[in-house]
């Protein structure tokens, strides 16, 4: 399990393609690998990897071919910048809300906004995954717990403070790039036990 603060960014060494997946290189900051073992689990942007090797700063990860078509690992190339998060421990303080590593589904970013000491930027997803997106719910994007700000159909958007541009890698972004998006569990929970019971959210206006 993660809590969705990004502990830091982190740098791709190399990527290696093999039939059927990709091994990463990932260095991560200095000091930020201690105690890491063979088999511990760490989010990268958001996609939750194994350890299968490590040398120094630097950790490998292996990602499979579905993993690659449903989050955007595929596309990341040496020296690209992603967040990283380390898995969570038993009493670690849960700043932001539990997220499992599983990426649901991208987003593309529309708008990129930036009034003073802040960043908006807006999303798109897929229409299947709008149902899951309420104002002011939770979202994890590339790995980041984020507040959902307003919301259109199936776009909305969230509000960064310098701090969280600062920590994560949302500074880069630019409009057309596409991002991993865990729903959160709970909210997915209540939407299809409504729909269930026949109660189901309309779908987003075109």
């Amino acid at each position: 399990m993660f809590t969705g603060i990004v502990q830091g960014v982190a740098t791709i060494e190399t990527v290696s393609p093999a039939p059927g997946l990709n091994t990463y290189a990932i260095r991560l900051p200095a000091g930020h690998t201690g105690g890491v073992t063979i088999g511990a689990s760490v989010a990268i942007n958001g996609t939750c990897l194994t350890v299968t090797r490590q040398d120094g700063d630097c950790l490998y990860f292996d990602a499979m071919q579905e993993t690659l078509r449903l989050t955007t690992l595929g596309a990341l190339g040496e020296n690209d910048r992603v967040n990283f998060e380390r898995a969570a421990r038993i009493g670690d303080e849960i700043g932001g809300h539990l997220l499992s590593g599983h990426v649901h589904t991208t987003a593309t970013v529309t708008t990129i906004e930036r009034p003073e000491n802040n960043v908006t930027l807006e999303f798109e997803v897929p229409d299947a995954w709008a149902r899951y997106i309420f104002p002011k719910g939770y979202i994890a994007i590339n790995g980041a717990s984020l507040t959902i700000g307003e919301v259109t159909g199936n776009r909305f958007n969230v509000h960064l403070i310098p701090e969280t541009l600062r920590a994560t890698t949302f500074g880069d972004l630019q409009e057309g790039d596409v991002v991993n998006i865990e729903i959160d569990s709970q909210t997915q929970t209540i939407v299809d036990t409504l729909a269930r019971l026949g109660y189901d959210r309309p779908a987003p206006l075109s």
